[in-house]
Order: C-alpha cells, then sequence, then structure tokens
C-alpha cells in the first residue's frame, strides 16, 4: 500500500506522461520507472501502467475516426492486434520477477531508441507516399508485422507507435494520415486487450492505477493546451534523455 507522498508522485508522473503523450509520446518512459520507484515490483508496474494509460489511447482513436471508417478492409488487422496484445500479456505474467527487471533496461532503451528515430520513420513514411508506379503489397502482408509488434506492445509498450507505423509504411501505401490514423487504432486493440487480460491476473494496483488514470487524463488536456506553445521535437529529445538515464540507473542498480 502506498503512502501519501507516493500516491502524489505516481500521479505527478501520470499527469506528465499523459501531456507528454499528448503532444510527443513516451509517456510509459516517466509512468514505469515511477512505479518502481515507489517500490512497486516491476511486473506489477508495467501491469498497472498499462491498465491505467490504456484508456488514453481510446482518445486518440476517437480522434480520426474519420480517416479509419473508409479502411475497412485494413480491419483484418485488429484480431491481429488483439491477439498479439494477449500473447504479449501473457509472456509478461510468465516472467519472473527478477528476469523482467534484468530486462527492463534495455526495454527502455529500446523504447527511447525508438522515441528518438520517430522523426525519421515519419520524414521516411511521407517520402515513400510521394513515390508512385511501385508495387504494393496488400493488406494480408501487414498481419503478420502488427502482430509481432502487438506482442511487444502487449509486453512493455512504451515505442509500440513508432514500430506500428513503420510497419504499416512498410506494407501499405497510403498517406501518413490515413496511416496514424490506423495506428491508432492497432495500439488502442493492442493496449485494451493486454488491460483486460491484466485486469484479471492479481497483479495490478488499483490505488496506484485510478490515481494515474486520472492523472493521465489531466495531462492529456493539458498537453492539448500547450500544443502549439511546446516543440515535439524539443520535448521527445528531453524525455529519450530521461529514458536512457532510467536505463542506466536500472542497469547499475
Amino acid at each position: 500500500m502506498l503512502n501519501g507522498i507516493q500516491y502524489i508522485l505516481v500521479g505527478l508522473a501520470a499527469v506528465a506522461a499523459g501531456a507528454i503523450n499528448a503532444l510527443a509520446g513516451g509517456g510509459t518512459l516517466i509512468t514505469f520507472p515511477m512505479l518502481t520507484a515507489v517500490g512497486i515490483p516491476a511486473v506489477a508496474a508495467n501491469v498497472t501502467n498499462t491498465v491505467a494509460l490504456s484508456p488514453g489511447y481510446l482518445g486518440a482513436t476517437l480522434a480520426q475516426l474519420g480517416d479509419l471508417r473508409d479502411q475497412k478492409k485494413r480491419w483484418l488487422v485488429l484480431p491481429a492486434s488483439v491477439v498479439g496484445g494477449l500473447v504479449g500479456g501473457i509472456l509478461l505474467l510468465n516472467t519472473g520477477e527478477k528476469l523482467f527487471r534484468d530486462l527492463v533496461p534495455y526495454l527502455i532503451l529500446l523504447a527511447s531508441g525508438l522515441l528518438a528515430v520517430q522523426d525519421r520513420v515519419r520524414a521516411w513514411l511521407l517520402r515513400r507516399a510521394e513515390e508512385r508506379g511501385t508495387a504494393v503489397p496488400t493488406e494480408q502482408w501487414a498481419v503478420l508485422p502488427v502482430a509481432l509488434a502487438a506482442v511487444y506492445g502487449g509486453y512493455f509498450g512504451a515505442g509500440l507507435s513508432v514500430i506500428v507505423l513503420a510497419v504499416l509504411g512498410l506494407t501499405l501505401d497510403d498517406s501518413l494520415t490515413r496511416l496514424n490514423a490506423l495506428k491508432q487504432a492497432i495500439s488502442f486493440s493492442v493496449n485494451i486487450a493486454a488491460a483486460i487480460f491484466f485486469i484479471f491476473s492479481g497483479k495490478v494496483v488499483w490505488s496506484a492505477a485510478l490515481v494515474m488514470a486520472v492523472g493521465a487524463l489531466i495531462g492529456g488536456a493539458l498537453g492539448g493546451r500547450l500544443a502549439g506553445r511546446i516543440k515535439p521535437l524539443t520535448l521527445r529529445r528531453v524525455v529519450v534523455v530521461i529514458g536512457v538515464a532510467v536505463a542506466v540507473i536500472y542497469l547499475v542498480r
């Protein structure tokens, strides 16, 4: 059971994560380390983090619903996302606490690296969208790589959106706006599937999850208001530096 100061710290981390996710992405790199810092075991912290922050993906998906409606043929990747999220969740709960704690710094470094190359991935997608006359793979080619990305998302989650966007860019020929809308739906499917599975795991620290959920909603609203005032690239760099520093601390510990 957390004390009052620890709840405040977790809540503030969730507010920051909500704002960061709204502006640049990478909020998990803030909330997960905070949960472990207040004494929650690594596996339980990851489970709690997923459950607490997953509703935020619904808002992002609804915001781009218009770009999803005419992509119904591509919705076949969503069942693969759900299955992948469940598989990732099962793998997490069957990973021993010590092994997962040993993997954490490398997972955080991976997530930080993905966040660092996010703009390059987007730039590549824009260049690719401008090219015409090349053979374009069908939607079926996206199913397996999306499912594999979903397994990672269910297991840890940070940086999932970058992986999914890159996969969609490799397998589908479309505008960045439409691919981003599909990415939001996939991320929502992965996280909700994993979160629902985790609810029955007995690992969720519900008091912390509720505080985080409220904090993330507040942070998301603040992030929306700050959009345009803070450069996403600058914020993303700050989060990457924090992520690397946290990973180094985990390695030293």
